[in-house]
């Protein structure tokens, strides 16, 4: 069992004790100190709020509310939606800021309150850390029952949401109604099978679903990974459909199946978005030190300027304002288009590779061999309180030295034919160690050498 306070929000598992889980506690404890944050930083009194197919959603939602309405600031409700759904309505509603209750890719046993600023994006680090004061001192003032915030539930805002998409000059609705492509689709029993559908529909394409009951009791391991989409692959060769989708739990992250059953990548959703739009509109991109050297490739074959940035969505947003990125995202499947909003959104990726993949008249496998090729492997080391993480990675910056490294979120070693990041997790108690290379056994060679670097220091 866990509890994860930091600047990007707060995660734990249902259940167990108060300041070591996700408790109702902990929950009023985490929201009254955003609430006040917002007050004290003069920001709307609104606040937007949405939920995926969670189990224990409903629950962790009613506790919100009920304690941001005790701070005299108004709800929205959206309900069942979806994480760029809720970020997308802030800036609409004039909100001074949003939270959507998921835990991302993370098993059911988890929830997390995941906080936006009033442009819909991710409270930045400063940000964060003022909220973490706030909890530790627990100074909150609530207001008489004059003065208590008001509820409002709105119906719909996923549609209001696809509606943006379809209007976007890059988005041919009509070159893929034209294909009548048949699309499998995960959903993952969460707010995937009321989003993700209801695109397809107006798209002109044929779904097949698996999984589409929002229970919240996840058919399989909700992290869009090859290893948990062996029931997705499976229908598509069944039933000889032109691609699979899988999204995770909150739909931010897009993953891809090829015609065949074969992943496609999730590091090569961006890609192939990167690769449909630079050679309309040229300029940079933007991925994390995690993701796959595959951008840089493509956007330098376009003309285009690569940039990495720490890992996080937040980090991720504040390079690509920087640049001025066309594109960018992350390579666990997250696609940020500026034009919509600066926010990862697997429904806006499903809109973008259907009109790639209809315009250039090819499929997802052909689109794929097209594409520099890498392989990544990721692994893990778990975390204990006596782990001293920042001394492990300064002495590994001693052994690594002479290469070309980053320190910019962890240590990223840079060699010719690959890399290693090592960093502490924003979601779980864990060392991530992930590696790319021209194969796969470069790729898990460079692992296994840091991972027993790293043991040797523990």
């Amino acid at each position: 069992m866990a509890l994860i306070k930091s600047i990007s929000g707060i995660r734990g598992t249902i259940g167990g004790n108060a300041g070591e889980n996700l408790t109702p506690q902990d929950i009023v404890e985490c929201t009254a100190a955003f609430g006040y944050w917002l007050i004290q930083n003069g920001a709307n009194r609104k606040v937007v709020v949405g939920r995926d197919g969670r189990i224990s959603g409903e629950l962790v939602s009613n506790l919100a509310t009920q304690t941001l309405l005790s701070l005299g600031i108004d709800v929205i409700d959206l309900g069942y939606s979806t994480t760029p759904t809720v970020e997308v309505a802030v800036p609409k509603e004039n909100a001074g800021a949003g939270i959507i209750f998921t835990a991302s890719h993370n098993p059911k046993e988890w929830n997390a309150l995941k906080f936006v600023n009033h442009r819909g994006e991710f409270i930045s680090k400063k940000d964060g850390e003022d909220l973490l004061k706030l909890i530790h001192e627990g100074a909150i003032k609530y207001e008489g029952v004059d003065k208590l915030g008001k509820y409002q539930k709105i119906e719909g805002y996923i549609d209001r949401h696809i509606d943006d998409i379809l209007a976007l000059s890059w988005v041919d609705v009509d070159a893929i109604k034209a294909r009548k492509f048949r699309v499998a689709v995960d959903c993952i029993n969460s707010t995937g099978a009321i989003s993700v559908p209801n695109l397809l529909e107006r798209l002109g394409c044929t779904a097949v679903l698996i999984n589409e009951e929002v229970t919240g009791d996840f058919a399989h391991n909700p992290e869009p990974l090859a290893k948990h989409l062996v029931e997705l692959s499976n229908v598509i060769r069944q039933q000889q459909l032109d691609l699979g989708i899988a999204v995770d739990p909150d739909v931010d992250r897009l993953a891809l199946v090829c015609e065949d059953g074969e992943m496609f990548g999730e590091e090569y959703t961006l890609v192939a978005v990167a690769d449909y739009m630079l050679p309309i509109k040229p300029g940079n991109t933007v991925s994390n030190l995690s993701s796959s050297r595959a951008l840089r490739d493509i956007t330098r074959k376009h003309g285009g300027t690569y940039y990495a940035s720490a890992v996080g969505e937040v980090n991720v947003v504040a390079k690509m304002k920087e640049v001025n990125a066309v594109i960018g995202g992350e390579g666990n499947g997250g696609i940020i288009l500026p034009e919509l909003h600066y926010g990862r959104d697997a429904l806006v990726g499903i809109a973008l590779i259907l009109t790639h993949l209809a315009k250039s008249r090819k499929s997802l496998a052909q689109l794929k061999a097209e594409y520099p090729y890498y392989f990544m492997v990721k692994d893990k080391i778990a975390l204990t309180p006596d782990i001293d993480l920042v001394s492990i990675l300064q002495q590994l910056e001693e052994q690594f030295k002479m290469e070309d490294y980053n320190t910019i979120d962890g240590l990223k070693v840079n060699f010719e034919d690959g890399w290693v990041h090592m960093r502490k997790s924003n979601t779980e108690p864990i060392i991530r160690i992930y590696s790319e290379g021209p194969t796969e056994a470069r790729a898990k060679e460079l692992v296994s050498m840091v991972r027993k670097r790293v043991e040797a220091l523990i």
